[in-house]
Parts: structure tokens; sequence; C-alpha cells
């Protein structure tokens, strides 16, 4: 199985964090997480994640800093996340992919089910 990089934003507006559930049809569905999505060949990650987050959320993000690198595998995936803290720089939000979405309060956080390698970094943020 080959690994593959993956890049999740941790969008964040007026001390709130967004936070999205995953399309119930998909692998891990239903469970929550910070959006975002693979890297193609020749594209940076900051390339893949605005990509990424326009196409999910109908938004165009600053990207800030990685805050974190964490590895991830299951029967279906091995990914490697690199997480970076966003900004929406235009648009409002649309979701084209996800079943639901929330702003959240840090201490909030960790009463959602979260996919395994997001619900990680938590304590980090």
């Amino acid at each position: 199985m080959n690994l593959i990089n993956v890049v999740a934003a941790i969008i964040i507006k007026d001390n709130l964090y967004f936070i999205a559930q995953r399309n119930k049809k998909k692998h891990l569905g239903l469970k929550w997480e910070f959006p975002g999505g693979k890297v193609d060949i020749n594209e940076s990650n900051k390339e893949a994640l605005q990509r990424e987050i326009k196409e999910e959320l109908n938004i165009i993000i600053d990207v800030k800093k990685k805050i974190a690198k964490k590895k991830y595998k299951d029967e279906k995936i091995n990914i490697i996340l690199h997480y970076y803290i966003c900004h929406i720089k235009n648009g409002n939000i649309r979701l084209n992919e996800h079943e639901n979405s929330k702003w959240l309060k840090k201490e909030n956080l960790s009463k959602y089910d979260f996919v395994k390698g997001d619900k990680t970094i938590l304590p980090l943020l």
C-alpha cells in the first residue's frame, strides 16, 4: 500500500475551530475531521490544501503554519497527514462533500468523534 501525503486545514476564526463531518459513503464516514485531502504529483502541500478546501468548502484560505505531521494506517489507507493552521481569505463556506460542519471552541473539540489522525493533534491546538 503506497504511502500518500494528505493535507488538513485547521481553520480558525474568532477563536473558533472549523470541523466537518465526513460523507457517510466514504471511508470513516460520519466521523469528524479537519478538512483537506490528497496532495497531487507536482503540487506543494500549500497548493493542495488551497485546492482541496476550494473544492470541498468553496472558500479561499490563507495557509499559515504547519503544526504537525502524523502517520496513519488502517486496512484501507496508508497516509502521512500534514496539519496547517489556516484562515479564511475569501468566500462563504458551502459544504460540497461533507454531511455537516461546526465552529467550536477548542475545549469542545474533544466531545466529537474524530477520525484517528485528527484526534491525536487536538492537544497541539
